[in-house]
Formats: C-alpha cells, structure tokens, sequence
C-alpha cells in the first residue's frame, strides 16, 4: 500500500468538505470524495442527507454503510440528462449492479429511469424484485449456468450472449425445452411471477474489441486477452450463426473496456470500432438496433485522482457514433452504457467505531475499528487507498499518522495506511469515504462476521435497507449431521 495522505501538510476532515461544496450545483458526483449531502454541524460532527453520523451509529451500530440518495439520484440525473443533451438518437442508461445489488439501490437507479446491467441470477432475481421491467434488464456473464438462462429466458430480460457454449445452449433451451432444468429453475425462483415467453430470446453478442484501459494503463491489441466475449476474428461465423437462428432475436452488440478508468479516448475509439461491427453485422441480414459502450468511468478515491466528469464521458463518446454512423449511412442506434462505481462510490460512506491501538516506537501506530477486510476487501485484494475523516471531531487539526487496522484475525487486514487524523480515542467515529461499489457487494462472513447494515439517508431521515446480520444468520445455513451431534 502507499500511503494515502499528503506528506508535510496538517489539515483536518474539512478539507474534504471544501471539495464538495465548491460549485456543488455542477460537481459530478465522481469528482467528490464525499457525498454531495455532506456538511458539519455545530457540534463538529459529520452530517450527511441531513443526519448526523454519530446519531445514525448510536442507533443503526457499526460498521454502517450509509448511502446519500442525492448523491445516488444526482449522478442518474447527470447521465440522463447527457445523452439526451449530446445524442440524437434514444439511448439507455443501465446501472450495473454488481457494484451494489440491493432491493433499495434498484428501485432509487430505476426510478430514475435507468435500467439495470446483472452478472448473476441472484442480481437478476433482486432486480425483477425490486419491480424492474424485464425490458430495461440486460443479463451479463461468461459462465451462465442453464438455471440461470431459463430465469432470463422466462423473465423476458436481454441476454448478453458472451460465447460459443452460452450461444449453442440457449438455442438447445429454445429449441428442444429442458423440463428439468425448467422445474429446477421455477423451483428455485418461485416468489417471481415468470412470463414463460420463450422465442425468440432477445440477444446481444458481448466481442472483446482489442482495447483494454486499466486506470492509466491504455493498450490496443489485436486480440485482447480477456476471459470475457467474442474473439474479433470469429466476427463472421458468429453474424453467420446468429442470422441463421430463428429462436433468437439478436437486437445488439456489446463491449467493455475495464474499470476505474479516467482516460477519454479508449471510450471514443470504442464507439467507432462498435460501428464498424454494426455495419459488418447488417451485411449479414443482422437488424442490429441498440450498442452497449459498457461503463468503466472512474472515481476520485483520494485528492491526486482526476476522472472526467458524466457529461465530459458521454459527450464524445455520442458525438463518435453519431459521426461513425453517418459516415456508413447507418440509422442511430439506441445507445446503451452501464456505470455502476461512477453511479455509487461516492454516494456512499462507511461508518467504524474506533477500539483499541498499538503504538510501536519510531515504526507505526495502529488504530484498530470495528469492522475491516469483511466489510471492506478492495485494500487487502486490489491494494485500494481511502481517505478517512473522525466523524465526531471534523475541524480538529490532523497531528497523527496511524495505520487503520481491522479487527480480522490476518495480518493484512488493514484499511489505509499512513491516515493522517487528529489523536483519537476509543469511541471515536471513523468515516471512510467513497465505498459504495464492491464494497458492500464483496462484502464476506470471514472469521464469522456477521455483514454490516445499511441506511439511505435523505432530508435529515434515515432509512433502513439492509438489516445487520445477527450470529443466527451466520450459521442459518450450516447443516449438523445427527451423527456428530453431541
């Protein structure tokens, strides 16, 4: 890990709130560290959506996420209201929900008129419960299992087709039925009401385009080494297969180009190479009518990060296909894109109580909290920085440097090394910033945990969306055989 605070500089947590305030009306959410709510009140401590922190700890526990609904709707709104300023065509706004699949997070995104990106039966599941329109979903994965197609299938969702296996599969579940698999599957999903609408299966075809962009790192290739989609050079047996497939209906093309990425141009190439194969796919009698560019725009997890905003995204990206597609004489596509960190990261903090520390002289001092790589395991897997703020003492001058340390029995379980903050003491509410994607998503039961519980705070009131986890939960799905029974 580096170390996740500016060197030489006594500041204290209302620096962060500087950055959120200062022309607050026209930030983009994934410009801020903290959410757009955000403010401190007159007994110094953090508010957001109008609560204050301590108060939500004091009554909800910690850890606890707690999701700014205004920062969640304003970035929908902000991507919204892009395509429709800078494309002329329609176009789509999906939420990928893998950042963050909950009841309440689905229902805010899709009242916002966005739709909804799943990699999962489960995330699938959760968003036909949220009340979604199997219309405005889009099943992803490169490892679907046949249960999973049949709920897609009978949903009446679009499948992303990602290989030649999915691809076979689903024209053997269209053509020939499986009633097994359809009772495992009706079984399995039996609280949905399912439409059984079975051909043709709408599609698109998920080709891996030949450029990758890791953070900062922007690689074009022939062909992209990736577990996901089509190789471009099984272009034309695939339009070839497809066309020939009565019980499929394949309506788009899609492709995606990493994460966590602030570079513009990688997106901008994309769409032109996308209208390249939407011009090859109408040489095979294939009426391709909606392109999906992915997502992938980044985030500012700490002060050095610069991603574009929403709007600087999108604009080129719709004036590239709009010049592409007049270019091939080709009628505009309904444009699709997926944000999911670039929707939620910043909308959300993360709410620890501080407990015991451990100075060692002239190396480190640790700081332990409540919670660690079980509500939080992008430090420990990705190496990721955070920047953290003591919730109950905003303007107290930062005079120590400490290690904060979870409570995991594992040596690597630490959350920001190197946190500049004021002297703390036991009690004292820590607030780490920007964890609303994979976060709670990745989120595990290591060393028996039980999960977090989550509020979505607006106007000074604050909501329950997922309950805390009890000790019952953790082993409610443990099996003891009568034989070891004592």
């Amino acid at each position: 890990m580096v170390s996740t605070q500016p060197a030489g500089v006594q500041l204290s947590g209302r620096q962060y709130l500087l950055q959120t305030s200062t022309n607050k009306v026209n930030l983009s959410p994934n410009q801020g560290l903290l959410p757009l709510s955000a403010k401190i009140n007159h007994q110094d401590h953090l508010e957001i959506g109008g609560c204050d922190v301590t108060t939500l700890v004091q009554k909800f526990g910690s850890p606890l996420y707690i999701l700014d609904e205004e920062t969640l709707r304003t970035a929908c709104r902000q991507y919204r209201e892009s395509f429709q300023r800078y494309y002329q065509g329609e176009a789509q706004v999906l939420y990928a929900s893998k950042a963050w699949s909950c009841l309440a997070v689905c229902a805010i995104v899709a009242s916002e008129g966005l739709g909804i990106d799943v990699v999962s039966g489960g995330e699938l599941y959760t968003a036909l419960s949220a009340g979604l329109s199997p219309e405005k979903i889009y099943f992803h994965g490169n490892n679907k299992s046949r249960q999973e197609l049949l709920l897609a299938i009978q949903s009446g969702c679009t499948i992303v087709v990602d290989n030649w296996y999915e691809l076979r599969t689903l024209v053997e579940l269209a053509g020939e039925g499986d009633k097994e698999t359809t009772r495992q599957a009706e079984e399995f999903f039996l609280t949905l009401p399912l439409s059984h609408s079975c051909s043709p299966i709408p599609i698109m075809l998920r080709l891996t385009p030949g450029i990758e962009c890791h953070t900062h790192e922007y690689i074009r290739t022939g062909h992209l080494d990736s577990k996901f989609g089509f190789d471009p050079g099984d272009l034309d047996e695939l339009f070839t297969f497809v066309s020939n497939q009565s019980a499929l209906n394949c309506v788009g093309l899609h492709a995606h180009i990493g994460s966590q990425i602030f570079e513009r141009q990688p997106h901008q190439d994309l769409a032109a190479v996308m209208v390249q194969w939407l011009s090859k796919a109408a040489g095979y009698g294939l009426s391709i009518t909606e392109l999906n560019v992915g997502g992938g725009l980044g985030v500012k997890y700490i002060e050095s990060d610069d991603p574009p905003s929403i709007e600087e995204w999108v604009k080129p990206i719709c004036e590239v296909i709009q010049t592409a597609c007049a270019q091939e004489n080709l009628p505009l596509p309904k444009l699709l894109c997926e944000p999911g960190r670039s929707l939620i990261a910043s909308a959300c903090v993360t709410a620890y109580t501080i407990g015991s520390s451990k100075v060692i002289p002239d190396i480190r001092t640790y700081v332990a909290v409540d919670g660690g790589m079980s509500d939080n395991p992008r430090p420990i897997t990705y190496q990721s920085v955070y920047r953290t703020v003591v919730a109950n003492r905003m303007s107290v001058p930062c005079t120590e440097t400490v290690t904060i340390a979870g409570k995991h029995c594992e040596s690597g379980d630490i959350l920001i090394k190197n946190a500049q903050l004021p002297k703390t003491e036991p009690g004292d509410i820590l607030v780490v910033m920007a964890t609303g994607a994979y976060n709670y998503s990745m989120a595990s039961n290591y060393n028996r945990l039980p999960r977090p519980a989550a509020v979505v705070v607006a106007n000074g009131e604050a909501n329950l969306i997922l309950q805390r986890e009890t000790y019952e939960d953790v082993i409610r799905q443990d099996c003891l055989p009568e034989r070891l029974k004592s």
